[in-house]
């Protein structure tokens, strides 16, 4: 056994507490996947990341991110939670400014944002309309009805992500889920909000399937979603959304489209810190 670094880092929180922790290892070298996928099991956190040299020339170091059942190419709030444990341990970027994270969807840019840090959206893996037997069983295994449901497309950049617009925010956070009528399926619903709160939108992400039935503040869901409405006029270029609400949270995660590149941000701060023994 080897005594290793080790954070816990609330992301995406409007305040202390307030958003999705994730639990970052640090100098994960020489542990095996069996290790790995036991330890994200017993934090029993929505994810769990591994700090490693990186591979890739361009990258400041290399991460692997496991939730409680599996390991993903990507995920957005460890994104964030990562580089912020790397940068506080003394991590010193390549580029001024930008951070480069090596992951299984390949090189992830992270920026400071003014007080908070934020990552530039990667492409899709898959996206476009779901077949009508799969949209069928996304609405029924959210209890909604078809008038509910403004659009609907795949926003999968690493975790699977199906996306649905809803007609109103009040709509989302209604939403009690069948999950066992879900399956594996990763659904992500949207809806706006009417100004009565400092957010535009608000977010809910349901993934039982990963042993997180929802998860309370979602980097990847909310890139996936910027992508998709911001290129139809949907969305406008910077907006804010509001997540975890109904989990007793109160996430924000602030969208600016500048150019090219869409970047998702939001608050990182360390709760807890000290060794892990692996």
């Amino acid at each position: 056994m080897t005594t290793r670094g080790f954070r816990q880092v609330d992301v995406f929180g409007s305040g202390p507490l307030r958003g999705n922790p994730v639990a970052v290892v640090h100098d994960a070298e020489g542990l095996d996947d069996t290790t790995l996928q036991a330890f994200a099991s017993w934090t029993n956190l929505s994810e769990t990341t591994f700090l490693l040299p990186p591979t890739d020339p361009g990258a400041d170091y290399r991460v692997r991110i496991f939730t409680p059942e599996t390991e993903l190419p990507f995920a957005g709030h460890p994104t964030l939670g990562t580089a912020h444990a790397w940068l506080e341990a003394g991590g010193q970027p390549r580029r001024d400014g930008v951070v480069v994270q090596e992951c299984g969807v390949g090189l992830v840019d992270v920026r400071r944002d003014g007080e908070r840090l934020a990552f530039a959206a990667p492409g899709f893996l898959r996206h476009g309309m779901p077949d009508e037997s799969t949209l069928v069983t996304a609405v029924r295994a959210l209890r909604l009805r078809s008038g509910d449901v403004l659009g609907a497309s795949w926003i999968d950049n690493g975790p699977g992500w199906l996306g649905l617009r809803l007609r109103d925010a009040a709509t989302v956070l209604a939403i009690d889920p069948d999950y066992v009528a879900m399956g594996d399926l990763m659904l992500g619903v949207i809806g706006a909000h009417d100004g009565a709160v400092d957010a535009d939108v608000e977010v809910r992400a349901f993934c039982p399937g990963l042993a997180v039935p929802e998860d309370p503040v979602t980097g990847s869901l909310n890139a996936g979603f910027a992508l998709w409405l911001q290129a139809d006029g949907t969305l406008p270029a910077s907006y804010v959304a509001r997540q975890g609400t109904a989990l007793g949270r109160d996430g924000r995660v602030h969208v600016d489209r500048d150019g090219e590149t869409t970047w998702v941000g939001g608050s990182t701060r360390t709760v807890l810190q000290g060794t892990a023994g692996l």
